[in-house]
């Protein structure tokens, strides 16, 4: 009998991914719910909401308690934190990498690089050598992975998974939603949705 499941949606500009994905692999694992890495972006979502740029930027107030929240919680964790300037950055190319990645054995352990260096070394997750620079970290060669993140292909699918999110109601990351398509919104939401993924088959 399979495991239980739990898919873990996010997009890298999000705020509250970062310590998501930093303990998303280690709580599921100790609760014996198997994670999926569902990179998706929010940009869409929020046009589609009347939104050109992040709610925490809309709302100032909003904003700033965010940031001190996140803060507060990167302590607690004991992960680095820095504030990335400009907020929020362009994560596409990052997803693309991301999905590339997710079809081979270096997926999630690149996906929580890439938070780790926005979050917490205000790298700028847009640039080809911010890529180049983590991928070698995990000792992948980058060039074959940089063309296959630029294919049509890529393309294609990060665009699906877009539209997939849509479709399920997300509006916002992180997002848990389980096998019986149970959505659950926000890293402090975590631990619910494991126990609710034991529960879904």
């Amino acid at each position: 009998m399979n495991p239980p499941a739990l898919d873990f949606w996010f997009d890298f500009a999000s705020t509250y991914s970062y310590p998501a994905a930093a303990r998303v692999q280690a709580t599921a694992a100790e609760a014996g719910v198997q994670v999926k890495f569902r990179p998706f972006l929010l940009g869409p979502i929020f046009k589609a909401q009347g939104w050109d740029t992040s709610p925490f930027n809309l709302y100032p107030a909003k904003g700033r308690h965010m940031w001190r929240d996140l803060a507060r919680i990167c302590a607690d964790m004991g992960l680095p934190f820095c504030q990335p300037d400009p907020f929020p950055q362009n994560s596409l190319l990052a997803a693309r990498v991301a999905l590339v990645g997710l079809n081979e054995s270096w997926g999630d352990e690149f996906c929580v690089a890439v938070f780790r260096a926005q979050f917490g070394e205000g790298c700028s997750i847009s640039e080809v050598g911010t890529m180049a620079a983590l991928l070698a970290k995990l000792n992948v060669a980058a060039e074959p992975v940089l063309a296959a993140a630029r294919s049509d292909a890529t393309k294609a699918r990060l665009r699906s998974q877009t539209e997939e999110a849509e479709r399920r109601g997300l509006f916002g990351a992180p997002t848990f939603i389980t096998a019986d398509g149970e959505l659950f919104w926000g890293n402090d939401r975590l631990e619910q949705a494991l126990r609710w993924a034991k529960h879904a088959r």
